[in-house]
């Protein structure tokens, strides 16, 4: 009786699975016969919950779907083609999945970046990725999230493993060369509908502003953009006879500019510039990070001024807007603008050419212009000299020195212990002056303490400045602390212009903020109607007239050293020969041309030679030795020697070992590593940077003799 109902039982249970495997196969044939239709519905999802999460509301992304419906739809087309994908695999069911999570967590990330700062994800944050891991443990990007990250991709990447060894497989006839043919025609498609879109401007082919675009056009359609749209295209009428003809105009500007300044002068020349040699000022840019003047908002109320310093400054010296051309977040791009006179208006959408073109070509650069005229030129940051690829970027400048964060004895930190404090910058920037006491010098400091993000609980229990008029108590708790640290960063420029006039050098001073904060400011919110404005002022300890203008980035230099009576290099000399006209078509098209020459083109405007080379960047400019090392009572071995720092590693045989800084001249090898050490081992210490890159090495090795204090005294030097 019991094995006939068991026999009933299995029956029931076969024709069950049975019944499912019927119903389930008709279900993978309703959706193979309407794949299509499945995938435009799909595609229109995801586009909705993309738009939810970047826009980080639900009515936002309905807006966008009602007043932006095109732009909806042109979303969900470019969705529905990358879904054309599935055709050439069995396994449909796994690469649907595959690609709705490629462009769901996109749309995530681009949330989580926008709740961070004002620009949106863009291909080449892809790029960016080491740098922001080398911000872990910071207010930017944390441990915990870190770890997040990691758990929740890992269990994504199971999921997709068990699916791909459990899921459906297609049952019909694969027709792969079908199957070929339509994802080739869907390019085709594609690439006719994106022409149609711009040629009838229902989408753009230009972002002038990329949060705007990105809110305009929607997320996939911005993403996309910054994948196709790198580096620069080369302009219609781009030739050796234009830009000849540019060069030509240019030269003679330059001579009649130069021949004004030698009269000014008595006479006297001996460079192009028209300065003598020992009359060339000091030329010193700082990067105020994230400055602005707060007074310009709007809607706070402040109790005191913040920046009294900067203001006197502008009230003195030359002075004006600045534009820039982001918001919130890419200070390279800014910088890139600066130092190269560039526009980077032409080049791709959220593109950083630091990541990009300057992985692969020199570029001039207001460093090499003025290293042709006999100036030392250096940069100094309180920062990774890895992050943005500075280091590269600096070398294909032709930068002499780079003295970054790590070859830097840092002791103060900001409130939240995030960023260093500026004041290591003044003496860190007379030290490189002081590096080339026969030459005159270009400095490029670049500032971090005003740096996001900024905490919505209240950190300063007594700040110096109180803020409020923001629309919540975590907004007032986040500007005051912003405020706050402008504040400080504004005592480091009296302290710096303080000891610049007490060296007995002509010297020009100029100082930039390099975009807005990361606070959600609008235009609406500004004095200036415009969040990609920030300003600039200057200062100088010989007479130069004060001249105030509103100027683009990339004008900023060419107009200071134009007063400066310095006539150098080929897009600053562009820039001082026009009228620094930004809305000019004239302008900006040569402007383009000259960029895409050096950058991209055949460099006619150096007779095809590559005449500004990258440099051999010496990170920082001290010199530093091992002088002894001591075996302490705890087994540990302390190594002496001078300028070490919180990033300096003691290498034995040219291992890194695990290290403790005590001082700038003292490092310590823990014990159970200082144990293992044999005689003949060769000591050095090294300052190291992100991914394990050696920026410095001592100037001398030690071989180790034993703990034996005499030998230790008397050890060789190597």
């Amino acid at each position: 009786m019991k094995t006939i109902v068991q026999n009933i039982w299995k029956k029931k249970a076969a024709a069950a699975t049975d019944r499912q495997k019927r119903d389930y196969s008709r279900q993978v044939a309703f959706f193979n016969r309407y794949s299509l239709l499945f995938h435009a519905l799909l595609a229109c999802m995801l586009v909705f919950v993309i738009e939810v999460c970047s826009r980080r509301s639900l009515i936002d992304a309905c807006t966008f779907l009602s007043s932006h419906a095109f732009a909806f739809f042109f979303n969900a087309l470019i969705i529905f083609f990358t879904m054309s994908v599935v055709y050439l695999f069995r396994r449909r069911m796994l690469m649907r999945i595959i690609v709705s999570c490629f462009w769901l967590l996109l749309g995530i990330i681009n949330g989580c970046v926008l709740s961070q700062r004002v620009t949106p994800f863009g291909y080449t944050d892809l790029k960016c990725i080491s740098d922001l891991l080398t911000m872990t443990n910071t207010q930017y990007f944390t441990k915990t999230q870190e770890i997040c990250v990691i758990i929740l991709l890992g269990f994504l990447i199971v999921f997709l493993v068990v699916f791909a060894l459990k899921g459906p497989k297609f049952q019909g006839h694969p027709h792969k060369v079908r199957a070929v043919c339509f994802c080739a025609g869907m390019g085709v498609l594609m690439s006719a509908a994106t022409t149609m879109a711009h040629n009838s401007e229902q989408m753009a082919s230009y972002f002038a502003n990329i949060a705007q675009g990105y809110s305009d056009y929607g997320f996939v359609y911005g993403f996309s953009s910054s994948v196709m749209d790198r580096g620069m295209s080369k302009p219609s009428d781009y030739s050796e006879s234009k830009i000849k003809e540019i060069t030509q105009t240019v030269a003679q500007a330059k001579e009649t500019a130069s021949s004004y300044t030698v009269a000014k002068s008595g006479g006297v020349v001996s460079d192009s510039s028209g300065l003598d040699s020992k009359e060339q000022p000091n030329v010193i840019c700082v990067l105020l990070e994230s400055f602005m003047d707060p007074t310009e908002i709007n809607f706070l109320k402040l109790s005191k001024d913040p920046i009294p310093n900067f203001r006197a400054l502008s009230d003195s010296y030359t002075s004006g807007y600045l534009t820039v051309p982001v918001v919130g977040a890419g200070t390279a791009n800014s910088e890139f603008e600066v130092l190269t006179g560039m526009n980077l208006r032409f080049f791709g959408t959220g593109e950083y050419p630091y990541k990009t073109i300057l992985k692969e070509t020199d570029c001039e650069s207001i460093a090499s212009d003025l290293s042709a005229l006999g100036y030392g030129t250096h940069v100094v940051h309180n920062n990774g000299g890895n992050f943005y690829s500075r280091a590269n970027a600096f070398s294909q400048f032709g930068f002499d020195t780079f003295t970054s964060k790590e070859l830097m004895n840092i002791q103060e930190y900001t409130p939240l212990g995030s960023w260093p404090t500026d004041d290591i910058l003044i003496s860190e920037t007379e030290k490189a002056l002081d590096s080339t006491p026969d030459q005159a010098d270009f400095v490029y400091t670049i500032t971090v303490q005003g740096h996001g993000s900024y905490p919505e609980e209240k950190i300063l229990t007594n700040p110096e400045i109180k803020v409020s008029g923001a629309e919540t108590e975590e907004k007032n708790n986040q500007w005051e602390y912003y405020v706050n640290q402008i504040h400080e960063v504004d005592k480091f420029i009296k302290n710096l212009t303080d000891m610049l006039s007490e060296r007995d050098e002509k010297t020009i001073l100029v100082l930039f903020g390099d975009h807005l904060p990361t606070m959600g400011l609008t235009d609406e919110d500004l004095k200036s109607g415009d969040i990609f404005k920030t300003q600039y002022t200057t200062w100088n300890n010989f007479g130069m007239e004060q001249k105030d203008a509103d100027l683009a980035a990339y004008q900023l230099l060419a107009y200071t050293t134009e007063q400066a009576g310095i006539h150098e290099g080929t897009i600053f000399t562009y820039h001082q020969a026009g009228e620094y006209d930004t809305d000019s078509d004239d302008y900006q098209g040569k402007l383009e041309n000259l960029q895409y020459d050096i950058l991209y083109g055949e460099r006619y405007c150096y007779d095809g030679i590559d005449k500004y080379p990258a440099s051999d960047l010496q990170m920082g400019v001290d010199k530093t030795h091992i002088y002894s090392y001591r075996k302490n009572t705890d087994d540990s071995l302390s190594v002496y020697g001078d300028c070490f720092t919180n990033w300096s590693r003691i290498y034995v045989n040219d291992e890194k070992m695990p290290t403790t800084f005590v001082s700038d001249q003292q490092v310590v090898l823990p014990a159970d590593y200082a144990e293992e050490l044999e005689t003949g081992d060769i000591l050095k210490v090294c300052q190291v940077g992100s991914s394990n890159t050696i920026f410095r090495t001592t100037e001398n090795a030690m071989m180790y003799y034993g703990a034996d204090e005499a030998a230790a005294d008397e050890a060789d030097e190597i």
